[in-house]
């Protein structure tokens, strides 16, 4: 019996090898995932090694990396490095200054780097990182030693196009926003650094750029004597530092940098299996259909094993053998196009800035477990009910070829698609109007179900739009047409769960294109609304600036005011929370504001608002005393006002600038907003701003229109990048499609013999092919449609607190999606056709 299975297999070679194609995706999709966070793991764990040393001593409870706020500028004085040196087992005390967003210019006006790793500027101190390693080498030059001088890593270097000797200009979101240094050295770093550009200066330099001139240090290293444990030189420092002031090992603080930046980086994961699961399951509705169409095929040759004494058991076995060998081969296949789409990744990842080159691929066993497991599974569980369907055939029957569906197994299916598009149903419903935690699960889960049931059922549902397009098939085509709605009709399953294939990516782009356009309506809505300035300027990589720039722009002819705002993260009694800090006499700038309480307007250097959210989870109000924390510094505010969400206003905390500063932010700007004179153009302010930042390649000046194409911009881009991810699962669904029209070619060879020996002709039966395709595409991008608009309306409404408060369906899109079905099925139905069209006459009337 193994040795008929594995001769069947090979006999139909290229019809698995389809079926095969979506294992083959979807576990290069699960494999190239983990490969890639494997690697970036391992990359940014090299790095951190090498940025600590055997003791990091920093202000308590404010420097750990946290992706969502600026690094801490809460610093530590000279004078504790002197203080330190006497420690027992420490060999050497340096004093650190490390600063985010300073960016090399290059020689074509361009800023190297920013557009994601950030722009590090260090002071030179030749102290070892921990264990001895050596955090740098120089290659070229020397260290710098005087103000003035810079020295710069090998990339940025050669990006920038500078060699030693040569000046560099600089950008930085420090109190000088622009300065230039003299090149006297190129470093290498002995961890990598991913795409970070670094610069590294004489540490008097870096204290005049980066702490306005003070004495001070953002972190010690103390480097432990030979034989000294970091535990024990750790408890020695400790035993010796001031309140506010903590020491932990390099290890520790290695360990705990590297996995937070894994964890904001773990979307990256997340997002390539959403779409690994996808190919898996329109996968899934492929290999169903192929081992379906086969068993019925091979009905015959099933039914002489079972009389030659095959008990039903080995008959499914031998099906499930086909399965399984579809599926190692597959998953084989998908781990080293995984390996490969790893490699894209990294490629891709590099053109944003994200350098991994320097590192290897990390293939980790759990990968290669974890792929093969998956495509075993999924074949398994997809060609388990044609396995069990070719074990009950009773043998006579399978020899009169009598192996059509049952209707009772159809009306087993109908009942089982109706309960999970109810249930499927209810879970939406319940995620988007009740009060559960985490609704986004519910509203995925009924998203999942409906979709399955909807598969389900698509043979009974589907029949009115195969009769819709029967019927101008029959007018406009005649016999031909008539034929190719019958052949569709014929089957209702095999053409519903082809059908469901194509349903599914259709689905899902249809509901991102929906969100798509509510985002940027509710966007374009809220910066008419909100937008009250003249223009805006804004970060052109997403990071900070100087907040000399809002200083240097109230000079510029023609503007009548700026107002600046900034965003950040601090501690709220303990837990962290988001924050705005803005000038409160100019808060009418930044569009309109939502007061439950007292008005924003009012705040001062010791006055807070807090969101109403923040207010009832605290219980706090109107004269309440809540204490804010940042960066090491903890000081008590008052609560003078209650405010609600609105366009800008998004924060659980409202602060003014002299309130942040007072917690030892650095004095940086997100946005700024201008306003002209009101006797001055557009266009002449407009370009006297753009002069006025010529030289600053971080920032950007937009008008209210170019800020919004901006924005509707990156939500494009995003929809860009879904939309070719989900193609793939089109792609599987038309090779579903193809495979269906080719094995149902096969099935249907004597028919297609008499009908041409009746006198239907080569380009009818084309036609005839061609059309039962469309019919069949037509009907997956129908319900697609339908539940991807649902979907995409349910969504739109979860998100209405959060940002997207306006609906918008776009429905030329969405008909161009089901115009585009029909020239797949034209497509696919090329190849079958062509094979039917060649079949020789006589040979085909006397097949049996």
């Amino acid at each position: 019996m193994l040795r008929a299975s594995w001769k069947s297999l090979m006999a139909r070679k290229l019809r698995l090898f389809m079926s095969a194609f979506a294992i083959i995706l979807g576990v290069a999709f699960v494999a190239g995932s983990f490969v890639f966070t494997d690697t970036l793991g391992k990359s940014f764990d090299s790095i951190m090694s090498s940025s600590v040393g055997d003791v990091v001593v920093r202000p308590a409870g404010g420097t750990d990396v946290d992706p969502e706020s600026q690094p801490s500028t809460a610093s530590l004085p000279a004078s504790l490095v002197t203080e330190l040196e006497d420690t027992p087992g420490a060999a050497r005390v340096d004093g650190n200054i490390t600063s985010f967003g300073t960016f090399v210019v290059s020689k074509q006006g361009k800023l190297v780097g920013g557009y994601g790793p950030p722009g590090i500027a260090l002071n030179h101190t030749g102290g070892p990182a921990a264990k001895g390693v050596e955090p740098l080498t120089i290659v070229s030059g020397r260290w710098p030693s005087a103000a003035g001088e810079v020295v710069l890593d090998e990339r940025t270097a050669e990006k920038g196009g500078y060699l030693v000797g040569e000046t560099v200009p600089l950008v930085s979101a420090g109190e000088q926003p622009r300065f230039e240094a003299r090149l006297v050295g190129i470093a290498r770093s002995s961890g990598g650094l991913n795409g970070a550009s670094l610069s590294i200066f004489d540490t008097e330099q870096a204290q005049q750029l980066f702490t306005q001139g003070a004495d001070t240090f953002t972190d010690i290293w103390v480097t432990a004597e030979p034989g000294t444990s970091q535990a024990d030189l750790r408890d020695a420092v400790a035993a010796q530092l001031p309140d506010g002031v903590e020491a932990v090992t390099g290890d520790a603080a290695a360990e705990a940098a590297a996995s937070d930046i894994q964890e904001a980086l773990g979307f990256i994961t997340t997002f390539l299996l959403v779409f690994a699961g996808v190919a898996l399951v329109v996968g899934s509705f492929l290999i169903v259909n192929t081992f379906s169409i086969l068993v019925a095929q091979r009905s015959r040759e099933l039914a002489l094993f079972r009389a030659l004494g095959s008990t039903r058991r080995q008959v499914a076995r031998s099906v499930l053998f086909e399965a399984t060998a579809i599926g190692l081969v597959g998953s084989a296949i998908g781990l080293g196009l995984g390996i490969l789409l790893a490699m894209l990744i990294r490629v891709l990842f590099g053109r944003f800035g994200l350098d991994l080159s320097s590192q290897s691929l990390v293939v980790a066993p759990r990968t290669i477990l974890v792929s093969l497991a998956v495509g075993l599974v999924v074949t398994l569980v997809a060609a388990y009910l044609p396995a069990r369907k070719a074990g009950k055939v009773p043998p006579v029957a399978a020899m009169r070829d009598d192996a059509l569906l049952a209707e009772s197994g159809m009306r087993g299916r109908a009942l089982l698609g109706t309960l999970l598009t109810v249930a499927g149903a209810g879970l939406l419903g319940t995620g988007l109007f009740a009060d559960v935690p985490n609704e986004t699960y519910w509203i995925g889960a009924g998203i999942l179900g409906v979709v399955l049931g909807v598969a389900l059922v698509s043979p009974f549902v589907g029949r009115p739009v195969v009769g819709g397009i029967g019927w101008v098939y029959r007018r406009l085509f005649g016999a031909v047409g008539l034929m190719a709605e019958q052949n569709a009709i014929r089957n209702p399953r095999r053409t519903g769960a082809t059908a469901s294939a194509l349903m599914i990516g259709v689905t899902l782009v249809s509901m991102m294109s929906v969100l798509g356009a509510s985002a940027k309506t509710s966007i374009d809505a809220a910066i008419d609304k909100g937008f009250t300035a003249d223009y805006v300027v804004s970060s052109a990589i997403g990071m900070p600036f100087s907040g000399e720039v809002a200083k240097e722009l109230a000079g510029v002819d023609g503007v009548s005011r700026v107002s600046a705002l900034t965003f950040d993260r601090l501690a709220v009694g303990g837990t962290q929370a988001s924050a705005l800090a803005l000038e409160p006499d100019k808060v009418d700038m930044i569009g309109d504001r939502v007061m439950v309480e007292g008005d924003i307007a009012d705040l001062t250097s010791t006055t807070v608002s807090v969101s109403k959210e923040e207010a009832a989870a605290r219980s706090l109000r109107v004269g309440s005393t809540v204490e804010l924390t940042r960066g090491g510094t903890t000081k008590p505010f008052r609560v003078s006002a209650i405010h609600d969400e609105s366009t800008i206003i998004g924060s659980d905390v409202v602060l003014s600038r002299a309130g942040l500063t007072s917690l030892g932010a650095p004095n940086t700007d997100a946005y700024v907003f201008v306003e002209r004179d009101s006797g001055r153009s557009e266009a002449s302010v407009g370009r006297a701003l753009d002069a006025a930042i010529a030289d600053l390649p971080v920032v950007t000046v937009k008008d209210k229109s170019e800020y919004a194409d901006e924005q509707g911009g990156m939500i494009n881009q995003m929809l860009y990048l879904i939309y070719a991810l989900l193609g793939l699962a089109v792609v599987i669904a038309i090779l579903g499609i193809i495979n269906t029209l080719a094995l149902s070619v096969i099935e249907r060879t004597r028919e297609i013999g008499l009908l041409r020996a009746v006198g239907l002709s080569r380009r009818q039966l084309k036609r005839m092919l061609r059309l039962e395709s469309i019919v069949i595409a037509l009907l997956g991008a129908t319900l697609g449609v339908v539940l991807g608009v649902a979907f995409g309306v349910a969504l739109q409404r979860s998100l209405a607190d959060d940002g997207i408060e306006l609906l918008a369906v776009p429905w030329p899109q969405l008909v161009f999606f089901v115009g585009l079905a029909g020239v797949v099925g034209v497509l696919a139905a090329w190849w079958p056709g062509w094979r039917a069209s060649k079949l020789d006459i006589l040979r085909a009337v006397t097949t049996e």
